[in-house]
């Protein structure tokens, strides 16, 4: 079976967030926006209407027995990560997949190994490392000019009463991928160890339903052949803070710092400058330079065609997370066609998912150091 697909046609499962990459794939010059799944038929009828898209589905298994389809794109409850994932991988389909990965180790090893077994191509789909704030602090550490990398910091902080489901309870660091992503995506590392404590403690009736108390939890992650750690917390529920993902990066040469107020500028700290000279805002760009130009526009709205062909602008279509969405999908359709590196891959994605996963088991022992699987190390 080859890897690679000149022109992947793409089906998208879940039609929530993932509406939001319709009229993304339908304007890129390589993909085919080929089929939507949706379980309900009145949102599918919706959606579908809305966005053109002729074919559609109810049910996920009779989707992957379109052989017109080459590739899923899943945004699917978190819980139906795994499941989906290799259920597509096995009939053979290519897979990208919101995150996390899964829920556990042995569905991280899963998707690993059916990937090897395979030869398709998976790609977990991670806002931050496409955010312009990211691009912007990777673009700095490529050129050199942060100097020697000396300390990476990030969190993840979010107030989620009332979301139903499987959310009330969930342990912070089970979904602590727009944290752990950053810290590991600079420089591309791998996680080798981790050790986390919680702190605080969320409403009793919330305790039973992951057997998990904590409000907040702290991790130190150690990096693989790398004498450089990682920090990230994370919280959900019982923490009074503004939604806020934050990336920080301390070099020899320049630091940069992400706002602790959502829509600040970057604060870019420079070494051996006056004390007061050496903080500046900067406003990072969109990078969207990297994009065919069909999609560029995403970053900071996007482009659909109407009725007639004509085309809208929507402020709200695609360019949520940092206007991370329209490098999501090229990086993933160019992964398809053989180029670049489709970051985070199926090891990659293993490597971030799983220091959540065995933080919140150090956690529940006092912090004990727990090394990450070697599968999960390139």
């Amino acid at each position: 079976m080859s890897t690679t697909v000149t022109h992947p046609r793409i089906a998208i499962i879940g039609l929530g967030f993932g509406a939001e990459f319709i009229p993304i794939y339908q304007r890129h010059p390589h993909a085919e926006m080929a089929a939507i799944c949706q379980r309900n038929p009145d949102l599918l009828k919706e959606v579908g209407d809305k966005f053109g898209v002729a074919k559609r589905y109810t049910d996920y298994e009779a989707l992957l027995q379109d052989p017109d389809i080459d590739a899923v794109h899943i945004n699917t409850p978190i819980p139906n990560h795994a499941e989906h994932t290799l259920k597509a991988l096995r009939a053979g389909k290519h897979v990208a997949c919101t995150v996390p990965m899964a829920t556990s180790v042995e569905d991280c090893k899963a998707i690993v190994d059916t990937c090897r077994e395979t030869g398709l191509r998976y790609m977990m789909m991670e806002t931050v490392v496409y955010a312009r704030e990211f691009l912007y602090m990777k673009h700095l550490h490529d050129q050199g000019e942060l100097g020697k990398l000396q300390f990476l910091k990030a969190s993840h902080q979010q107030d989620m009463d009332g979301w139903p489901g499987y959310w009330p309870g969930l342990p912070p660091m089970h979904y602590a991928t727009h944290c752990v992503g950053p810290v590991l995506g600079l420089a591309r590392n791998q996680a080798e160890f981790v050790s986390c404590f919680p702190s605080g403690t969320i409403r009793e009736e919330m305790h039973a339903c992951y057997g998990s108390p904590f409000a907040v939890e702290t991790t130190h992650i150690r990096f693989k052949d790398s004498d450089l750690s990682a920090q990230v917390y994370r919280s959900l529920f019982d923490v009074a803070r503004q939604y806020r993902e934050s990336f920080e990066v301390y070099g020899s040469q320049k630091s940069v710092e992400w706002p602790l107020i959502e829509g600040r500028p970057l604060v870019l700290h420079t070494a051996k400058k006056p004390e007061p000279e050496i903080p500046e805002e900067v406003h990072c760009p969109d990078f969207a330079d990297r994009l065919p130009p069909e999609i560029a526009p995403f970053t900071t709205g996007g482009v659909y065609g109407g009725e007639g062909g004509e085309e809208h602008l929507s402020f709200t279509q695609g360019a949520g997370h940092g206007g991370s969405h329209p490098h999501l999908v090229h990086q993933f359709i160019e992964y398809l066609r053989g180029h670049g590196e489709g970051y985070p891959d199926e090891v990659q994605s293993a490597n971030i998912t799983l220091c959540g996963i065995l933080a919140h088991e150090s956690a529940l022992k006092n912090g004990e150091l727990i090394r990450l699987p070697e599968w999960s190390l390139k």
